[in-house]
């Protein structure tokens, strides 16, 4: 009879080994193992995300920032209260660059309230003439 308690109590000793053990091992994989791995790649995928970001502004800076062709010519044009273009004598119309045009136009807008202004230009590839500023 006591053998037989002692081979039970040997079975039980030896489930309970089995069990912390393998209850060991489950907390170190799921515990430590797996998320230190899925941390590393979501970590390195983060900096990845971060570096392509960095390049790509980069890149469409430098595609924005190149020289463009601009206009070498600026004309105003007149606009009556209605929308029609007209004329007024006296007053300059072609420039050379852009700056000089639109402080004219100003002047102009304070003297002629009731006519608005806009600069006009022909791009070299375009047919149509484009406004650039109105006022």
């Amino acid at each position: 009879m006591k053998s037989f308690q002692i081979s039970e109590i040997k079975k039980i000793l030896l489930m309970l080994v089995g069990v912390v053990t393998v209850s060991h091992f489950v907390i170190q994989l799921f515990g430590h193992t797996i998320p230190s791995i899925i941390w590393a790649f979501f970590k390195d995928f983060g900096e990845a995300i971060v570096l392509a970001s960095v390049f790509l502004f980069a890149f469409t800076w430098l595609i924005k920032a190149r020289p463009h062709n601009r206009p070498k010519h600026y004309s105003v044009v007149v606009f009556d209260i209605f929308g029609k273009e007209a004329k007024l004598d006296g007053i300059r119309t072609e420039f050379k660059t852009h700056d000089v045009a639109w402080s004219f136009m100003k002047q102009y807008k304070k003297i002629y309230p009731l006519y608005n202004f806009a600069m006009v230009s022909s791009l070299p590839k375009s047919e149509k003439r484009v406004i650039f500023r109105y006022i």
